[in-house]
């Protein structure tokens, strides 16, 4: 069993560029670390499974490497239209890139969702796959341990080896360099894929939208864990303002699913929509680096999850 834990030097002069996934049940970290490693906000980040809908492409730019990072959905079993869209989209992607990490918490023991995972990662003969386990903060060194060799047994009874096996702690920041120095040399040769300013090729709007959906789900998730959507209508910059004071206008609406969940995302008052307003524009001020005036409305769209028109309309 080969662990990392200390960082070595690449020693090619060789420039590579490639995409990375990781996948792992729900929760398992996936978002926070596409965020740590691509060192600003891209991926959608929440307390309860199912929030990444969308596959958001962190850019990692090194002089030696680009990395794109591609954050799927967790893979579960379906209960719903979206849930087994949610699964496709997973196992396209898994056949697509060059590198599969597999994320699984450090605080947890191996359960049937993993091994379930692990399962159909066996399947997939040639892509390189690497065990990173996270959370890795949350643990004593016994049970990390215990973790770790727990993990290297799960590939040898399914009949795969890992290309490496790494601990990490995205919210810590500890061997978040070293996991990309490993994932780098399983790349492809080749030149740079995205021009280096760019973090991520997720649209604008579908990032602002994400933000907004992430606010709203925050201190709701037992009655709302995943019937939240969130579509931006439009982003326009407010006419007639000076250059030196832009304004951008962005109008959007939150879906639910039924009129009782209408509520409890208004608040009483309308206090808690005002509260996701503020937390929400805050970060895609940072995120656009434009003063923002946020409209925000409640919408129901009846069981939306179990709709194919709905869910086209609501980018599904």
């Amino acid at each position: 069993m080969s662990v990392r834990t200390q960082s070595s030097e690449p020693s090619e002069a060789t420039h590579r560029a490639g995409f990375a996934c990781f996948v792992g049940r729900p929760n398992a970290g996936k978002s926070t670390l596409t965020n740590a490693l691509v060192g600003q906000k891209v991926a959608i980040t929440a307390n309860q499974p199912q929030t990444t809908r969308h596959t958001v492409r962190g850019i990692v730019h090194r002089p030696d490497a680009q990395l794109i990072l591609v954050d799927t959905p967790g893979l579960h079993k379906p209960r719903t239209l979206l849930g087994e869209r949610l699964n496709d989209v997973v196992r396209t992607t898994w056949a697509e890139v060059d590198v599969i990490g597999f994320c699984l918490p450090a605080n947890e023991k191996l359960g049937p969702g993993d091994r379930f995972i692990a399962k159909e990662l066996a399947s997939i003969k040639r892509t390189p796959k690497i065990a990173v386990v996270t959370k890795t903060d949350l643990v004593d060194g016994k049970t990390l341990a215990e973790q770790l060799i727990a993990i290297d047994q799960l590939g040898k009874e399914l009949g795969f080896e890992w290309a490496e096996i790494v601990p990490v702690s995205a919210v810590g920041d500890k061997q978040v360099d070293l996991l990309a120095d490993l994932l780098v040399p399983l790349l492809p040769e080749g030149p740079a894929l995205y021009p280096e300013g760019d973090l991520t090729d997720e649209p604008e709007q579908v990032m602002v939208a994400e933000l907004i959906r992430e606010a709203a789900l925050e201190g709701v998730r037992d009655e709302l864990p995943h019937s939240i959507a969130v579509v931006v209508e439009e982003m326009l910059p407010r006419e007639d303002r000076p250059a030196d004071k832009p304004l951008l206008d962005i109008h959007a609406f939150v879906y639910i699913e039924r009129p009782s969940q209408k509520g409890i995302i208004i608040g009483p008052k309308g206090k808690r929509l005002k509260e996701v307003g503020i937390k929400s524009r805050r970060q895609i001020e940072a995120l656009l680096g434009t003063p923002v005036f946020l409209d925000l409305h409640v919408k129901v769209a009846k069981d939306w999850q179990r709709d194919p028109r709905q869910l086209r309309k609501l980018g599904f």
